[in-house]
C-alpha cells in the first residue's frame, strides 16, 4: 500500500469514528509514523510504505479512532512557537490560552507565578519570552511538576522557574509582579457535554472543580493579592460564558481595573485584575 493509499484509508477510518478534521490528524500521524516533516507527505504519497511504518501507522490510527489526542500519540504540542511534551497527566495547551499569553507580555514584569502550571506551558513561554524573569509554577499534581519541570529544560528555562507541588497557594512564598492560572472551569454538569479527547484523556482535575466551576477564582480573587507587589497584577483564562461572574468575584474582593479579554474568535477568554495594594 503506498503512503496516499493509507492516508486516504485513514481518513475514512477516523471520519468513520466522528474524529474532527480527520484529515488533518491522518496527516499528522502518518508523519509521526514515517518519522518525516508533515510537509513531506505529499513527497512520499507515491510511495510505498514499509511495513513497520505501516504497522506503526494502523496502531496510531486505531487508537485516534477511540479518540486519544493527536497530542497523546506523538507525545507532544506546539504553543506559541514552542514543542511541550505532554501526557494524560497534564492539560494539552491549547491555541486559546495564547490569549493570556499576548496580555500578560503586554507589560513589563520581572516575576511571575503560575497557580496550576500543569505542563508548564504559560510559565515556561513567560520566562522564555522575558530572558531576565524569574518564576514558580506550582500544581495539585506531582505528575504534571514532573512533566512542567522536564519542559522547563527542554525550553532552557529551568534555571529560572522553580516548580513545585501545593494545592492552590498553600506552599507559595513571597511576592511576584504577576500570577496567571489556567485553573478547572468546567461546572461538574458540563463534564458530560465535553468531547471524549477531553473526558477520557486529559485529567479531571483539571478540567473541572467538581462544582459550579468558579472554585478557583475565587480562590484567586481572595488570597492571589497576598502574594502581589504593589503594581502587580492577575490573569486567568476563563470558560467563554463566565466572564461576568469572575469579575464580580475580583471587584468584590478589592481588585482594580478588572476587564475581560476575547480571545481571536471573539469568545471571553481571560480574566486581569490590578492589585490594589
Amino acid at each position: 500500500m503506498t503512503a496516499a493509499q493509507a492516508l486516504v484509508a485513514a481518513t475514512a477510518k477516523l471520519r468513520a469514528s466522528g474524529v474532527p478534521d480527520p484529515a488533518r490528524d491522518a496527516r499528522v500521524l502518518l508523519a509521526h509514523a514515517a518519522s518525516v516533516d508533515a510537509a513531506r507527505i505529499t513527497l512520499i504519497a507515491p510511495e510505498d510504505l514499509a511495513p513497520d511504518i505501516a504497522e506503526r501507522y494502523d496502531q496510531l490510527i486505531s487508537l485516534r479512532a477511540v479518540r486519544v489526542p493527536v497530542s497523546h500519540l506523538i507525545g507532544a504540542r506546539e504553543f506559541y512557537g514552542r514543542r511541550f511534551n505532554v501526557s494524560s497527566d497534564v492539560l494539552d495547551p491549547r491555541p486559546e490560552t495564547e490569549t493570556l499569553i499576548e496580555a500578560a507580555l503586554a507589560q513589563p514584569f520581572g516575576s511571575v507565578l503560575d497557580i496550576g502550571t500543569g505542563s508548564g506551558c504559560i510559565l515556561i513561554t513567560l520566562l522564555a519570552e522575558r530572558p531576565t524573569a524569574v518564576g514558580v509554577g506550582t500544581d495539585l499534581s506531582e505528575a504534571a511538576c514532573l512533566q512542567a519541570s522536564a519542559n522547563a529544560v527542554s525550553n532552557g528555562v529551568a534555571e529560572r522557574a522553580d516548580i513545585f507541588q501545593s494545592d492552590w497557594f498553600g506552599a507559595v512564598r513571597g511576592r511576584f509582579d504577576l500570577i496567571v492560572s489556567n485553573p478547572p472551569y468546567l461546572a461538574v454538569e458540563e463534564m458530560e457535554d465535553v468531547s471524549p479527547e477531553l473526558r477520557d484523556h486529559e485529567p479531571r482535575m483539571a478540567l473541572t472543580d467538581e462544582a459550579d466551576g468558579l472554585t478557583g477564582y475565587r480562590v484567586l480573587a481572595a488570597l492571589a493579592q497576598d502574594h502581589l507587589d504593589p503594581g502587580g497584577r492577575v490573569l486567568t483564562e476563563i470558560g467563554h460564558k463566565q466572564g461576568p461572574g469572575v469579575c464580580a468575584l475580583f471587584e468584590a474582593a478589592g481588585w482594580r481595573n478588572v476587564r475581560i479579554l476575547p480571545d481571536l474568535d471573539g469568545r471571553d477568554r481571560v480574566v486581569c485584575a490590578d492589585f490594589a495594594g
